[in-house]
């Protein structure tokens, strides 16, 4: 019999977030390629989206930072690396990252990480924890503003890294797509929106570098209040800053016109209520996942002129790419938008939802295939199993695959 490629993924748990989404969006992608895809993690809510996709999950204390706990998670994972004669196993994160390298290296495994952020470098001892996510045989980069920041601080083998976009879901976030009546109704009673004020909504978690005090003095500045504005995301751990924003909404005279909500799981009908949506980190973000779910939805974007968004947002068709902490640009920009012609807007809508298509979870997953693909063959474990079929609809349409692995996906 042929063997299947077993691939192994290593997260601290499986509750929220990016990257558990990714790591899922992956396991799916290995499965439906021929693949058996493991995942371990100490759990979580998302560990039932496994098993429905067909993936295993293997519960192991990956979250501890403590060094001997780490170590014994090593042997914990090269034990299943000969059990279950994993081929890959892909670290998403640093505490387990190093778990996995030292497995990788016992039991002469292929190692590969995700680079999903910055980290934070420090002193020398965290430039140090930070730098097993540059010790993969491939080191995956979710833009090239990362894979800039891993070859400055980092100086690892350029040949090692790969940019690999985070993917969004282009059937969720899809105008055209069919939805419930009761979640849009929904959503207009809990943020009690107004029918004659165009929406404005600013996603992402409650936290200072995001700069929802940077927004809130922008619409201040606006010369009219035309406009009903919700502030979106949680403020687990920083519930001050929250009361902050709620009492700058005052002193601005805001009241009336802003709503801070909590999270809602309808985000794309909020995109769809939405005639802007706004996210001006004051700091870069490694990738800036909602600019692009709301390029996905038709909707004109503002993002700051650093890091992710500088890769996704195209300026002057799709949106506007502002100087992050600049209130007066966010203010001019954001009454530009407002006063926009359909025809402009339809026109920007056309725009971003192709604009978006080039940054699929398809894509997303059939560029890591590749890397999967490159480790294996290399491996000489051939003919691979991996067929590329059952990757999403319209994966075919985006960039074609290196020839190399377009051999190897139908062979």
């Amino acid at each position: 019999m042929e063997k299947k490629p077993v691939i192994l993924q290593v997260l601290p748990e499986l509750r929220s977030g990016g990257v558990e989404r990714g790591t899922l969006e992956i396991a799916r992608a290995i499965v439906k390629a021929g693949g058996i895809a493991l995942v371990a993690s100490e759990g979580g809510p998302m560990v039932s989206g496994l098993a429905q996709c067909g993936a295993e999950h293997i519960a192991l204390p990956l979250a501890t930072k403590n060094p001997f706990k780490i170590w014994r998670n090593s042997q914990l994972l090269a034990k299943l690396i000969q059990d279950r004669n994993v081929d890959i196993i892909h670290a998403r994160s640093r505490a387990p990252a190093w778990s996995a390298w030292l497995a990788a290296r016992k039991t002469r495994c292929h190692f590969v990480t995700t680079f999903h952020g910055t980290y934070g470098l420090g002193g020398k001892y965290k430039q140090r924890y930070n730098s097993v996510m540059t010790r993969g045989d491939r080191v995956i980069a979710i833009s090239h503003f990362i894979a800039d920041h891993i070859r400055k601080n980092y100086a690892p083998n350029p040949d090692k890294i790969r940019i690999i976009h985070r993917g969004v879901d282009l059937h969720l976030f899809n105008p055209f797509a069919t939805r419930s009546p009761q979640r849009i109704i929904e959503l207009t009673r809990e943020w009690r929106l107004p029918d004659e004020l165009p929406l404005i909504i600013f996603p992402g978690r409650i936290t200072r570098w995001k700069g929802q005090d940077v927004f809130l003095k922008a619409l201040a500045a606006l010369p009219h209040r035309h406009f009903f504005a919700v502030i979106l995301g949680d403020d687990k751990g920083h519930e001050n800053y929250r009361q902050e924003l709620e009492a700058l909404i005052q002193t601005l005279g805001l009241e009336g016109h802003v709503r801070i909500a909590r999270h809602t799981r309808y985000i794309s009908e909020a995109y769809l209520l939405s005639r802007l949506v706004v996210s001006t980190s004051i700091e870069p973000e490694a990738f800036g996942r909602v600019v692009l779910e709301a390029q996905a939805m038709g909707k004109p974007v503002i993002a700051t002129d650093q890091g992710g968004p500088q890769e996704t947002v195209v300026h002057n068709v799709t949106g506007w790419l502002i100087h992050p902490g600049d209130v007066e640009m966010l203010s001019a920009c954001i009454h530009h938008a407002l006063t926009l012609e359909d025809d402009t807007l339809h026109w920007m809508a056309e725009q971003s939802v192709a604009n978006a298509r080039h940054f699929s979870i398809d894509v997303m997953c059939r560029k890591t295939l590749e890397v999967y693909l490159e480790l294996l063959n290399g491996a000489k474990l051939s003919p691979l199993p991996f067929t590329g079929e059952g990757q999403g609809e319209g994966a075919s349409s985006q960039t074609p695959p290196s020839p190399t692995a377009a051999k190897a996906l139908h062979a």
